[in-house]
């Protein structure tokens, strides 16, 4: 890489490097979150932490907060950061990236003896993947008084997740409680996880908005027969008419992807009953995982299978219960400010961007909830994420972690001046 930058790119390899040698023997790269191993992270990145002159906390939704003090600590928070915590056999960059470009941006700013007006804080948030209770942004949506009481009576094993929190350091009898009313802005550094920016060798994405994910269930009802002895013109195949629901979902999702936003639907689940060789299958339940940046793409999409689904069950002669909506979340778009300022931090530093939607859901997205918040993307190769083959190139990573550094520094005059004459960026 020719550009000069502000940050050190080969300590962010340093600390990638050493965070992926923590991992399961035989499974790279897994360091899940409430693991010895994660906790072995934890205690890495909290020595770095405290090298770079951070002041080291626990909260007590279990997140790892490093904190930079600013001359005007009224004016609040800007907040970096992301998650160490790794998905089963595939986690070497995926949120590692986003910490420690973020604990980067701390070390520049000492580097070069640049004092902020606002407090800094870097944060590991606690399970970002979808932890061993079956949940997931459990420390994001801790932080910010999201997380419903009744996971923390979540069991895997002997261990509930009130337990868990505790085990990381957190303190889950004042959680509920927990709030953070004094962030003044957040940015999130990821991996893309998708093969746009690769492919358009573009340095940076500016996310202008996380998809909402609806997900929902259909249940198919056909009926059970002797698979040799029922005429084909007979039959009541439940799967056969999954199937062609499936092909149909692929085709109206595609149609959909052609709009200006990003919208993707996925048969990710697809159970069937009795699983026999020799019986017409009798039913199949299959779950549907539906993403959409602009909440009417989904909302017509939901339509659209209200009504196919009854055109279906006449056609083959099965019964279908009309879709179940099982979860469903909006989007949540970026600050319409700290885009902006993300933009013109890659035109300082010479990165060529581009705006593009998240498919994938971040902790951003509840942090975004009670403050302006964005995030920005670097490159990964061939799009993969969540497998050990998942890579992203230590100079892109660096570049974005040069963005980040110039945005904090105007984000800290201009947030400044926001709170001084009452103005805001959404």
């Amino acid at each position: 890489m020719s550009r000069n930058l502000a940050v050190n790119a080969s300590r962010i390899a340093e600390d990638i490097v050493a965070l992926a040698e923590i991992t399961e023997p035989g499974h790279p790269w897994t360091r899940r979150a409430f693991s010895p191993l994660f906790l072995e992270g934890r205690t890495y990145l909290e020595a770095r932490m405290k090298a770079a002159g951070l002041e080291t906390r626990i909260d007590a939704a279990g997140n790892l907060i490093g904190r930079r003090t600013g001359r005007k600590p009224w004016l609040g928070t800007i907040m970096l950061g992301s998650h160490s915590d790794t998905v089963p056999d595939g986690g070497r960059f995926d949120g590692i990236v986003g910490v420690i470009a973020a604990l980067e941006v701390a070390r520049a700013l000492s580097d070069q003896s640049i004092e902020l007006e606002h407090d800094l804080e870097i944060v590991d948030f606690l399970a970002e993947e979808v932890s061993i209770f079956g949940v997931s942004c459990i420390g994001s949506r801790g932080m910010t008084g999201q997380l419903p009481e009744a996971w923390l009576s979540r069991v895997n094993g002997d261990l509930d997740l009130a337990g868990g929190i505790a085990q990381v350091g957190g303190e889950p009898g004042v959680l509920q409680q927990q709030k953070r009313p004094d962030i003044a802005a957040f940015l999130e550094l990821h991996i893309e996880q998708g093969p746009v920016l690769e492919a358009e060798r573009k340095d940076i994405g500016i996310v202008t908005a996380i998809a909402g994910i609806t997900r929902i269930e259909i249940t198919v009802e056909g009926r059970a027969d002797h698979a040799g002895t029922t005429p084909m013109d007979r039959r009541a195949d439940a799967l056969v008419a999954a199937s062609q629901l499936v092909l149909d979902i692929r085709n109206a999702a595609a149609e959909l992807a052609k709009m200006p936003g990003h919208f993707a639907a996925t048969v990710g689940e697809f159970r069937i009953e009795p699983n026999a060789a020799n019986v017409v299958p009798s039913k199949v339940v299959l779950l549907i995982d539906g993403r959409a940046e602009i909440r009417a793409d989904m909302e017509a999409f939901c339509r659209w299978l209200d009504g196919h689904v009854e055109k279906l069950a006449t056609a083959y002669g099965v019964t279908i219960a009309t879709p179940k909506r099982v979860s469903d979340n909006q989007p949540t778009p970026g600050d319409a400010g700290l885009l902006s300022a993300l933009e013109a931090a890659c035109e300082r530093v010479g990165a060529k961007h581009r705006r593009m939607a998240s498919g994938a859901g971040h902790d951003t997205a509840w942090i975004a909830k009670v403050a302006p918040a964005a995030m920005i993307f670097v490159p990964c190769r061939g799009g993969r994420s969540h497998c050990a083959d998942e890579w992203a190139d230590n100079d892109d990573i660096a570049l974005g972690a040069a963005v980040l550094f110039e945005a904090v520094r105007e984000m800290d005059k201009d947030l400044k001046r926001e709170k001084v004459d009452g103005t805001h960026t959404g």
